[in-house]
């Protein structure tokens, strides 16, 4: 079994609040888990309003499931015009690990 996971800093575009940006972040992170079936939550940042660090993760049996998981997933991140995607950091694990 494997599992991958992926922590995205994104800059958010024209948000001046808290109340803002969780408008801006609840959506990516609610369409990350309904098209891509992973765990994903915002896990940084909480308090400043430009910002955000999302994390997700998911599990296979197969490690290329993985990585083409948390490849649509930085996609996904990417294309979106609301947030700038900053840095990414990936981590794959194995079972036997």
């Amino acid at each position: 079994m494997f599992t991958g996971t992926l922590t995205a800093d994104l800059l958010l575009g024209d948000v001046h609040s808290l109340k803002g940006k969780r408008a801006v972040v609840r959506p990516i992170v609610a369409e990350l888990r309904r098209r891509f079936a992973v765990s994903a939550a915002e896990v940084g940042d909480q308090e400043l309003h430009r910002r955000a660090l999302v994390g997700l993760a998911t599990v296979s049996g197969d490690a290329g499931q993985v990585a083409d998981v948390l490849d649509a997933c930085e996609r996904l991140l990417a294309e979106r015009p609301e947030v700038t995607l900053l840095s990414t950091h990936r981590q794959l694990h194995s079972d036997t690990d």
